[in-house]
């Protein structure tokens, strides 16, 4: 079985075009296979560290977290296309924690550049950058990366596999490896035979896997088509395993409490009385935390808040006053970034109208359906680890060092996740288990925290403050200036992840701001970072979750002021600077019937924001109900480039949306005595059924390269709703959430 410590090197390649202008040096380093975690642990023909085959059929490692955006029906659908089978036929497995399975897509985001007009050197370039995730174990999902990683890898996985196989049976029947065909599972050959790929799979181990070309896009039978999601089935029977599912021999319960104030920990605390509470198996003492054993979660979340602590004082500011008063600081500062810096935003000609507009965007938590939780095992010399996570790696390494063991010995399992949303991209839950579990040797543990425990403990999206000046003249946008201030994700969020410094000029922080496709002369966006007070982290669209309600407003505002349709006046700029942009721009001018004319009673708002790569308008209409407003329809049209599963991407688009919308109406986190005052979801709403617009999705595919698609729903919700609430009252929504100011249905 030495063949098996042999990768199929295409399965790695993202396209020919890694190698730029002859400049080949260290490019095979980069782009050599990891090695083959599965190597040693199947007994199967492990024919590529993506796909392994036996007598029961195909099985597939999806590397990325299932957390309802289906990349595991997407990824069994990419090598079902190359490989033949039908993808409900396909096993798919989450993959262990292992360099293979690096996201080749995150890292390239990273490249300086608007993004939408990346030449053909800018993109190879970023191919090649992001073959460096392998180096940083970034076995990551997030980012809206999943599908632009495994687009052409899960092909060329399919395709090596296909073509090993069809070698087996080439070398069993004594054709050449040309004259076969493979069909539904089977290889087939000229003289009628058919062997069954489980057939073959033990040759086929012992030979080299074989490179192969992928299809033509003439041959697909699945990419672009509507493919019934493979966890349908456990998900409605209640069979799914998320974390919360985890059941092993022995298992007991945990629950803990953290300080409220973040970044320290307690002086005394008091167990006595948890101690005597019936089911209580122990009470641990965690340094800055407590956390009680039991028999169950509810006896353990009992136990745990019946101890008398006394935490000590918070170190930052102890009000939302006074956060947002250290953020609006870092205005006086140097600039951290200028990412963008057209023309001369101070030299206006003679007659212009100047705007200028102060936004303020509270702080927010994931608030994840299920809670954080995760289940440990400690046996002295391993740690096993079954939680719902999306950075498995990560997991492992931090992991590791807290046990004090080699990576090797900590093995994570992740199961289905209750939602994500850059919450789990987090270790800190994963640690909360790991530091219970060395202190219950032997005995498997899972911690859940409780709902408040949760909505207190978050790494949440940053609060910021943008300051806008432009300027229109004679009905035209001559200039916009904006200037962000917030705490960084990428200092904080990425820091934590990597365990590396951050420094030099942070694209993350202006993302949506500096690159929105708008062609505008005198265009300049700064960034101010703010110091560390909050923890922050990854908030669905991270940085443009905030600054495409900056940089869509003061569109809006602009629009107004020249006395321009708002949609004409988008459509405009954006014909000048990308077709894309415009195209998704006149598809929801065309879905909605838009005529910037709205009835009285009837308020209608458009927004466009580019994320991820992808470009999506949305239209909002509202409507005055005897005194309250209620969004009645909205319409979503996206550029993904290529569309893989179109029902499962309009899925992605009205998810994404539906979160923007609840956190625009409803979300904040306040801070009162240095702690967080939402406990639960009556102190941090979402939409309901009963609130939810009627929604139409168009998807296009009018651009050269592949767009993301779990994120770039959820940046236009928030203006596209506010323009809608200014339609309609005419007043301006310049911070949120917008049930402070509008009579909202809830």
């Amino acid at each position: 079985m030495a063949s098996l410590k042999k990768i199929a090197r295409r399965s790695f390649l993202i396209g020919s075009a890694a190698i730029v202008g002859g400049v080949a040096f260290g490019t095979y380093k980069y782009h050599q296979p990891a090695p083959n975690p599965l190597e040693e642990k199947t007994g199967r023909a492990v024919l590529n560290p993506f796909v392994f085959v036996d007598q029961s059929g195909v099985t597939l490692i999806a590397p990325r977290a299932e957390m309802g955006q289906g990349v595991k029906s997407t990824w069994a659908s990419l090598i079902a296309e190359e490989l033949d089978v039908d993808p409900a036929k396909v096993t798919v497995l989450h993959g262990p924690a292992a360099k293979a399975y690096y996201n080749s897509a995150m890292m390239s985001e990273a490249l300086p550049g608007r993004g939408y007009d990346a030449s053909e050197f800018q993109h190879s370039l970023g191919e090649i950058v992001g073959h460096m995730s392998k180096f940083l174990d970034l076995q990551v999902t997030g980012g809206s990366s999943s599908m632009r990683d495994g687009f052409e890898r899960m092909r060329h996985a399919g395709a090596s596999a296909r073509e090993t196989l069809k070698q087996a049976a080439a070398d069993e029947l004594g054709f050449s490896r040309d004259q076969l065909g493979t069909q539904d599972g089977h290889v087939t050959a000229p003289d009628g035979t058919r062997l069954p790929y489980g057939a073959l799979a033990a040759a086929a181990a012992t030979i080299e896997p074989v490179e192969a070309d992928l299809r033509p896009a003439s041959s697909w039978r699945l990419i672009g088509k509507e493919v019934p999601r493979i966890d349908i089935l456990a998900k409605s029977t209640g069979t799914a395993e998320f974390g919360v599912d985890v059941r092993l021999p022995g298992m007991k319960f945990a629950a803990i409490r953290q300080s409220p104030h973040f970044g320290v920990g307690k002086s005394a605390f008091d167990a006595s009385a948890a101690e005597g509470m019936p089911g209580v198996e122990k009470v641990l003492d965690l340094g800055d935390a407590v956390a009680v054993v039991a028999n169950n979660t509810w006896l353990a979340q009992q136990a745990v808040d019946a101890i008398d602590v006394t935490w000590e004082a918070a170190s930052y500011p102890e009000t939302t006053d006074a956060l947002f008063e250290e953020i609006a600081r870092s205005f006086n500062d140097a600039p951290n970034s200028t990412m963008r810096d057209d023309g001369d935003v101070d030299a206006l000609p003679d007659g212009a109208t100047v705007i200028e507009a102060e936004y303020r965007l509270p702080y927010l938590a994931h608030a994840t359906m299920e809670p954080m939780n995760a289940t440990a095992l400690y046996s002295g010399d391993a740690l096993q680890i079954w939680a719902p996570n999306q950075g498995p790696t990560i997991v492992q390494k931090k992991a590791a060092a807290l046990a004090g063991l080699e990576t090797e010995a900590v093995e994570v399992n992740t199961t289905y996740l209750g939602g994500g949303f850059g919450r789990r991209i987090e270790i800190d839950y994963t640690d909360r288990a790991a530091q219970i579990a060395l202190q219950m040797q032997g005995t498997p543990v899972q911690l859940t925290w409780s709902r408040e425990e949760d909505m207190s403990h978050d790494a949440y999206r940053p609060g910021a403050i943008a300051r806008y000046r432009a300027a229109v003249k004679d009905g035209k946008a001559v200039m916009v200036h904006g200037k962000i201030a917030a705490q960084s994700t990428t200092v904080e969020g990425a820091g934590r992840m990597l365990g590396l410094p951050m420094s030099g000029p942070d694209k993350g922080h202006v993302d949506a701001a500096f690159n929105q496709p708008l062609a505008i002369p005198n265009f300049r966006v700064e960034g101010y970072l703010s110091k560390p007070m909050l923890p922050v982290g990854f908030w669905r669209s991270v940085g443009a979750s905030f600054n495409g309600f900056f940089s869509d407003s003061i569109i809006d505002e602009m629009a107004h002021a020249a006395g321009r349709d708002p949609l004409d006046f988008r459509l405009e700029l954006a014909r000048a600077e990308w077709d894309p942009a415009a195209k998704v721009l006149e598809a929801v001018r065309d879905m909605s019937g838009w005529t910037g004319k709205t009835p009285d009673g009837i308020g209608r708002g458009v927004a466009m924001v580019y994320s991820f790569g992808t470009p999506v308008a949305q239209v909002i209409e509202v409507a005055d109900q005897d005194g309250q407003i209620r969004m009645t329809k909205a319409w979503i049209a996206a550029d993904l480039g290529r569309v893989i599963d179109p029902q499962n991407t309009r899925a992605q688009m009205f998810g994404g949306m539906v979160y923007g919308l609840s956190a625009a109406c409803f979300g904040e986190i306040t801070i009162d005595g240095g702690a967080v005052e939402q406990e639960n979801f009556p102190d941090y709403d979402a939409l309901r059924m009963h609130t939810m617009p009627k929604v139409e999705v168009q998807l296009l595919e009018n651009q050269p390269r592949m767009g993301g698609a779990g994120e770039p729903g959820t940046p236009p919700a928030a203006p596209a709703l506010a323009n809608a609430l200014f339609d309609l009252t005419g007043k301006r929504a310049r911070q949120l959430p917008l049930m402070h100011e509008f009579d909202l249905l809830v």
